[in-house]
Formats: structure tokens, sequence, C-alpha cells
């Protein structure tokens, strides 16, 4: 099929235009076919309950690669725009009139009308658009003030890898078991492994960050020297990091199913814990995806079945303030925030010292 040439695709009860769905996105490696533009289209809609299940009525921040995922690519930063590849947070010019959106404020106090998916439709939209990974805020769009998940993140830093993470994660388990909680581990479609806990819509996010940054802590007094908090690199050292700061107003993570921008096309994927033992990341692509979607459906099928209480980590939380242990660094983009430590990195305050 020529790059030039369109087709349509039917999402839920609509017909979607694809333009140019030939443009290779991903080029074949030697473990994995090309895709195309029109194979991520159906990608997403073979997975379409899952990918609405992690969506559904969510702010959602489009990470869009309409060139292709391709060595000569430049992606915009934080610092630098101008890339091929960027980061969506306001709906797009020109969007079908069934695309809703919704409105969230950012740190600084800005404000943007972000793509709210309401159904299938919308996805299918995103990706004729370029969208490679959906980026959705632990809100909905009902109240986008107060989150209604934890997002534990297990980051490998270097001299640790995928099996670190999944030993960490087994730990985590356990953790999760001591407070009542039911936790849905998925890949990150990297290195590391993500564990989503649905909570009760009713705190705040600084109180769900703080809820994080205890998680990590008593992860860290259960596994000395393999877990880490320090939110400076040069403090890390070869262990899991657990970035709280995911939990932060504005920070996301790329949800079950979305695509990564990484050679060979892996995906996020939702699994079992006791498949965590055993999975490679690796083996999770767009092409692989869709049929073991089929076989087994979603994973993470249960995750609205029930929701918790912060509150057993937000004591944690407290004890931990109370015996000296405060709140952390917020990223470095952030505006000064409420009880935050000095912002200095250990590197340029040794600097400063001499």
């Amino acid at each position: 099929m020529a790059a030039s040439d369109a087709t349509v695709v039917q999402a839920g009860d609509r017909d979607v235009r694809v333009s140019s769905p030939g443009r290779v996105i991903f080029p074949s490696t030697e473990r994995t076919p090309e895709i195309t533009k029109l194979d991520v289209v159906k990608y997403y809609l073979a997975v379409g309950d899952g990918i609405m299940r992690a969506l559904a009525r969510r702010p959602v921040t489009l990470e869009r690669w309409p060139k292709g995922v391709h060595p000569d690519i430049v992606v915009s930063t934080r610092e630098k725009g101008g890339g091929d590849a960027f980061f969506q947070k306001r709906i797009p010019r020109g969007a079908p009139d069934y695309v809703q959106t919704a409105r969230i404020e950012f740190p600084s106090g800005r404000s943007a009308d972000e793509v709210c998916p309401t159904e299938l439709a919308v996805v299918a939209w995103a990706a004729q658009m370029g969208t490679i990974t959906f980026h959705p805020w632990p809100v909905r769009r009902e109240d986008v003030d107060h989150p209604d998940e934890l997002r534990l993140d297990l980051d490998p830093q270097p001299g640790t890898d995928f099996a670190d993470a999944q030993r960490v994660a087994a730990e985590a388990r356990g953790l999760l078991a001591d407070l009542g909680y039911v936790g849905f581990p998925k890949t990150s479609g990297g290195r590391g492994i993500h564990i989503y806990v649905r909570i009760e819509p009713r705190w705040s996010f600084t109180d769900v960050r703080h809820a994080a940054i205890a998680f990590g802590r008593e992860l860290e007094r259960r596994m000395p020297g393999e877990v880490t908090t320090k939110w400076w690199k040069e403090q890390r050292g070869e262990r899991i990091f657990v970035d709280y700061n995911q939990n932060a107003r504005d920070r996301t993570i790329a949800s079950a199913y979305s695509v990564r921008p990484k050679p060979g096309a892996p995906v996020s994927a939702p699994v079992t814990w006791d498949e965590l033992a055993d999975v490679v990341p690796e083996d999770f692509t767009v092409a692989t995806m869709p049929a073991r979607f089929a076989d087994i459906g979603d994973r993470h099928a249960a995750i609205d079945d029930v929701d918790h209480s912060l509150q057993p980590l937000l004591d944690l939380y407290e004890r931990d303030e109370a015996q000296g242990s405060g709140d952390m660094p917020y990223p470095p983009d952030y505006p000064k925030m409420p009880g935050e430590p000095k912002r200095v990195q250990p590197s340029r305050d040794r600097d400063r010292k001499r």
C-alpha cells in the first residue's frame, strides 16, 4: 500500500480515516517486523477494551511521532521545542467533534484542555495523528484535582536491569498485601515495572505523592542497598529507584497497552503477579500483543473493582516525618513547593562549598 493512500477503519460505531497508512513507523529489526501507521492503529483497535480501561475519561498527553521512530528523529524536550516528535498537552486543532477534553491545571498555574478519551474512536484518531504513547493523568474528568490512582514506578538505575526490578516488585507485592492493597503490575515497555493501585478520589496530588514516598522508604528499609528514593542521580547508586515524583501534578506514566518509541515497537504490558517473575519485556510488541489479548483478555480487567484508602501510607509518611524524614525534592521545572527541602544537586552543592 502506497504511503500516499488513505483507508478507513471501524472504531466502535465510527469510521476513522487513516492517511498515509503505509508509512513506516517502526523499521524492522532482527526480531520484529516492520510496523506501519495502519498497523499501530489496528493494534490499538485490537486491544480496545484494555486501552480504554487505561484511558477512559482521563486527561491524556499525546506523545506523537508523526514521522515514525527512526534514528534521525529529533525529539522535543521541555527545554527545547521544534522537534519531529513531541508531547501534545492541548487538543490539536481540527480534532473531530467527538473528541472531548478535560481542563487541567499545571503547577505553574496555567491550564490546558487535554484530550479525554470517552470512546475507542478517539484512540484510533490519535494514532492516526501519529500518537505512539498515551500518557493519562491519574484522575477522571469529573474531578481533576483528586487522583484515583497511586502509581509506583520501579526504575532500574545504571548497573541494574529488569531482573532487579522483578525482585523489588516481588517485595512490593508483599508490602501491598501488608497494607491491604491490591496492586496491578505492568511492564513499562522498557526495563522498568509499574504498579497501579486504585484509591478513593479524595486526596490531593500532594497526599498521593507523599504516599508514594512512604511506600518507597518502606521498600528501602526492607531491601537495604537494593532500593532508593534519592531524587538526585548522583546519590542513587546501582539500585532500583522508586520514582515518587511520578505522582506529582502533571507527571504521567505511559498507560497500559501504550506503544513505546523504541526499536521493535514494544508495548507496556499488563501482567499478573505470577507472570511477572518470568516475563521478558521484549516479548510484548505491537506484533505479538493482539494475539495475547485475544487469548487471555485484559490482565487489568479487575482494576476498577476496588479502591483503597490512602490513609495507611499517609500514616507511614507522618511517622517518618516525625522521625526527621520529611518531604523530598520535586522535579527541577516545578516552582518551589510548600514543605519542599532545598533543591540543590549534590554535585553543585559541593562546587559551591569549594
